[in-house]
């Protein structure tokens, strides 16, 4: 391991050999530091003008000395240092202070950052000798929100604090509070964060979809925050200083994980990821985490992960702090790491085979459509935004029992029916996977072959909830997919759907906005006015 991070530049020979010297010593684990390495440290700090860090470890072994300047030192990446949620670092620093002052915002901040076991400062006296040396450390929870607690100073001969006793003390409180916000089922716990430029009204409206897309993931929800931009940060999307506020709100609320709701590219996830020491992730990999979650046939599963392996392939440059949270989605879903072998000739060549193996999906879906062209039975597919009841109404015409729940994405896999309507007319209706707001490319694209059943379809039935305050949005991106799709010439029936949610005199008005038929899904006595229209569009 490299001895000394920073720059040694303007140091004499000897006074980098004392420099190394320190590495060799050992502190027992009751004491912070020992007298004499402190005050070793603090003549050295003193005779160079510069800020000296020691990081030590729980076993009292120094793995890194940083060279600072006189105002401040530059904490190195420890990876290896990496631990859970309810832990600290492993790590306490300590370092010199030349202006004899105590610790600073900048080292209470680097503090809960880093999760640092503790953070410590010697300050000096004019001949260069040690005074006060000053402490801090997380509080894992008080009621006045401050993450961390600053002991008062203590002088040289007073270092015997207890030290290892005293950080698994705290690492047993942080554990007893992430516990605490723990379910049962071990879910994981979410800060959402939104870095816009839209209007406050919109941005909400995307803020609580990315709540729900979350929830539908099985994530509790620990809070939000929204933040108005002009201009994004190319590097972090959102400032520095706001990623360090979010690292401590995370730390408050008990958060093993940051969903933006913007899409970061390659660069903003490992600059990120680079400061945070929690897993982050963007919208795009939370829909494709519920996709891998939900996909149940084989060639759901083919287009989830060949999605997956798109999205991951521009992002593995390296295998730094980015990758333990890209690969293996939220709960280990997906490709994973070893599947993955962070190899991007790997990743290509398994794009590939998912590609061949699709291509094969695709030939039998057109012998599938032959087959049904040949018996002449028209074809219906439902199509709508997510959540909006598309399965429930399969299953309410055909009597069947396709899987409905009141989450986003329940239905991944298209399922089709035959229903006979009571004029001897027979047609094939298929439900099909909801659409959502800036659905990820690589998604649009791997589910090609699901969506080109819509192409063979002979109408097409715009599920829309009426009783979803933002509607008339879901309404949009629809209308915008099926542009982008070129099945915007399909003829399509407007559905309003959960029409016993909303009042009589709203229905009426919706109806002619949208040019739609009003009805319940879970009510098969309301279908009757949308049977008569899918009757006589079929016939025509």
């Amino acid at each position: 391991m490299k001895k000394l991070f920073g720059s040694p530049k303007g140091l004499k020979k000897n006074q980098i050999r004392r420099l190394e010297n320190l590495y060799r010593r050992r502190i027992p684990p009751e004491f912070l530091i020992t007298p004499e390495l402190a005050r070793d440290t603090c003549r050295l700090s003193h005779e160079i003008r510069r800020q000296i860090g020691l990081l030590i470890n729980r076993q009292g072994k120094i793995v890194f000395i940083i060279i600072g300047n006189h105002h401040e030192i530059v904490i190195p990446q420890t990876l290896e240092y990496r631990l859970a949620p309810d832990r600290l670092k492993g790590l306490r620093c300590v370092h010199t202070h030349l202006d004899n002052e105590a610790l600073t915002r900048d080292d209470l901040t680097d503090l809960a950052l880093l999760r640092l076991d503790i953070m410590s400062v010697i300050t000096s006296t004019k001949d260069g000798e040690p005074d006060n040396i000053h402490i801090g450390h997380i509080l894992p929870k008080n009621k006045e929100g401050v993450p961390h607690q600053v002991l008062p100073p203590i002088r040289l001969h007073q270092l015997n604090i207890g030290c290892l006793e005293l950080i698994q003390a705290l690492e047993s409180e942080l554990s007893f509070s992430k516990s605490a916000y723990d379910s049962e089922t071990g879910a994981e716990r979410a800060l959402l964060i939104s870095v816009t430029r839209a209007s406050k009204i919109s941005a909400q409206a995307s803020l609580d979809e990315l709540k729900d897309l979350a929830l539908s993931c099985g994530i509790q929800i620990a809070g939000t925050v929204l933040q108005h931009r002009h201009r994004y940060d190319t590097k972090y999307l959102l400032g520095m200083g706001k990623i360090k506020e979010l690292t401590i709100l995370a730390l408050q609320k008990g958060s093993t994980l940051i969903i933006f709701d913007q899409e970061l590219n390659p660069s903003q996830i490992r600059s990120i990821t680079d400061h945070i020491d929690i897993k982050v992730i963007d919208r795009t990999q939370l829909i494709l985490d519920i996709f891998a979650q939900r996909a149940q046939t084989r060639e759901g599963k083919l287009q989830v992960e060949l999605a997956q392996m798109k999205y991951l392939l521009p992002r593995l440059v390296t295998k730094n702090t980015a990758m333990s949270r890209l690969t293996g989605g939220i709960g280990g879903r997906g490709p994973g790491e070893t599947k993955l072998e962070i190899n991007r000739r790997r990743v290509r060549e398994r794009i590939a085979q998912l590609e061949i193996s699709l291509k094969q999906v695709r030939k039998y879906r057109k012998l599938q459509k032959a087959k049904r062209n040949k018996n002449n039975l028209p074809v219906i597919s439902i199509i709508g935004y997510t959540n909006t009841g598309k399965s429930t109404l399969l299953n309410t015409l055909t009597k069947s029992s396709v899987l409905t729940e009141n989450r986003l994405f329940a239905t991944l896999d298209p399922s089709s029916r035959r229903l006979k309507f009571p004029k001897d007319i027979e047609v094939i209706i298929t439900d099909t996977v909801g659409f959502i707001k800036d659905l990820p490319k690589d998604l649009q694209v791997a589910f090609q072959a699901t969506l080109e059943e819509l192409e063979s379809a002979d109408l097409l039935l715009h599920i829309i909830d009426i009783s979803n305050p933002r509607f008339k949005e879901q309404v949009d991106s629809v209308n915008k997919i099926l542009i982008d799709l070129n099945l915007n010439i399909i003829p399509r029936i407007n559905v309003l759907n959960k029409m016993d949610l909303v009042e009589k005199q709203a229905i009426q008005s919706l109806s002619r906005q949208l040019d739609g038929t009003p009805i319940s899904a879970v009510n098969e006595s309301t279908l009757g006015p949308l049977v008569n229209k899918i009757q006589e569009a079929v016939c025509k």
